[in-house]
């Protein structure tokens, strides 16, 4: 089961990370740790690095490189606007297939209900 969980999370990770940026601005820890914090413990932080990168690439996100009390400064991210419709579409997409994914193991836990 861990690597069916690990392939799913691959698929909506990148609108996970936006939902977490919609709620404030953060840099690559912070989203870790929030993660973590969710329950998604399996998660690499260079996971989140990489994902970063190309959301910043893909223009869904605005940086801004701010002092770091240790080393280099930090890059924190914010979900911009066009980050926020991705993040608009990404919900819609979710509700879409929790929906019919939902329907569907109810008629399979539920075959006598079907004819009703």
């Amino acid at each position: 089961m861990g690597k069916q969980r690990t392939e799913m999370l691959k698929g909506t990770l990148e609108g996970i990370v936006l939902a977490i940026l919609a709620v404030r601005p953060a840099y690559g820890y912070e989203i870790t740790a929030q993660l973590r914090d969710q329950g998604f413990s399996d998660i690499a932080e260079g996971t989140i690095y990489a994902l970063l990168v190309r959301i910043e690439q893909r223009g869904l996100v605005d940086v801004e490189k701010v002092p770091s009390e240790k080393g280099p400064p930090r890059k924190v991210y914010s979900l911009n606007a066009l980050g926020g419709e991705y993040l608009d579409e990404f919900w819609k997409t979710w509700s879409f297939l929790a929906e019919r994914i939902n329907q569907l193991h109810h008629r399979i836990e539920h075959p006598q209900e079907e004819g009703v």
